[in-house]
């Protein structure tokens, strides 16, 4: 199973939250939000978790959160997306050759996850991962990614320590992984990631990807 059932309880507090927000804002996805990219897709980037203003209201990853509207202008700019970002889950935006989602699929409470929900939404990452036939390249973004990544595969996380622009061979899998400070708009009011930074990241990332082809 990609991404947990609508009304998924694995998660008490992710799923009091949910309720929450459906009384709140009922016109909103509210729900745990699935992968978004083709299937056939050789890259795969990783978040944390959905925006309770952008992929909880609008149903696709990263969209309506200031952490898309660095990620998907770059992605596009790179070849990797066609279409103009508008923001919303029907704005027409495709990926190309990369698929987007999170580690836990559900808005959690002050954008911070807890272990637990990390462990309990893993199952749906390691589908996630094995369904993507063609995977080469995974790029983290933020630690909280990285760790769940590296878990999910059964890494141990001292041996692969993260590091904005780091990439990492996952030999047991036959990936590469790459990470990357996240998007978010913390990260780039305080300076931590710029424009500029996480440009770099993706033109290694297609740099690599068109050399395995």
């Amino acid at each position: 199973m990609l991404c947990p059932e609508k009304n998924c309880g694995l998660c008490s507090r992710l799923a009091a939250f949910r309720h929450e927000n459906q009384k709140k804002f009922p016109s909103f996805h509210n729900a745990p939000v699935a992968p978004f990219g083709p299937e056939d897709a050789q890259f795969l980037v990783l978040g944390m978790a959905p925006g309770l203003k952008g992929a909880n209201q609008t149903g696709r990853p990263f969209t309506n959160d200031y952490a898309g509207d660095l990620l998907y202008p770059v992605l596009k700019k790179y070849g990797m997306a066609k279409g103009n970002y508008q923001k919303r889950a029907d704005d027409g935006f495709e990926l190309i050759n990369a698929r987007v989602t999170n580690a836990v699929r559900c808005v959690p409470p002050q954008n911070k996850v807890t272990a637990e929900e990390v462990n309990n939404c893993r199952r749906f990452l390691s589908d996630e991962i094995a369904s993507l036939k063609n995977l080469k390249i995974i790029l983290a973004l933020g630690g909280v990614a990285h760790n769940a990544l590296l878990g999910t595969l059964g890494y141990k996380k001292s041996s692969f320590k993260f590091a904005h622009g780091a990439r990492h061979v996952l030999e047991r899998h036959r990936l590469v992984l790459f990470d990357s400070y996240h998007t978010s708009r913390y990260n780039v009011n305080t300076g931590v990631l710029t424009g500029e930074m996480f440009e770099e990241v993706i033109r290694r990332v297609k740099n690599e990807l068109e050399r395995i082809r």
